[in-house]
């Protein structure tokens, strides 16, 4: 895990052990509040290194997932700006 990601995920741990139940309870709850939006900012700005990956000469899909470590697959939904189960997947349209 990169440096900046523990940063997130330690300073949310941190939430869990502030030790007034009235501070923790308002402090989660900001974070809960304000978690949908910055999910959807996250997915942007993946989807956008994603593409700036892609957009090197010889970069494929395959080459990217393997720098990323996910699959090819992943990374096509990524850049269709696709996330959720395989089951509710969009079907692909057919090439014309």
């Amino acid at each position: 895990m990169s440096e900046e990601a523990r940063k997130v995920f330690d300073a949310i741990d941190a939430l869990g052990t502030i030790a007034d139940p009235t501070e923790r309870a308002k402090a989660l709850g900001e974070v809960l509040k304000a978690m949908p939006g910055r999910n959807k900012a996250l997915k942007e700005a993946r989807q956008a290194a994603v593409a700036e990956l892609l957009a090197r000469p010889g970069a494929t899909l395959r080459s990217v997932g393997a720098e990323l470590n996910i699959s090819f697959s992943t990374v096509q939904d990524i850049v269709r700006g696709y996330s959720g189960s395989g089951s509710k997947r969009p079907k692909m349209k057919p090439a014309e």
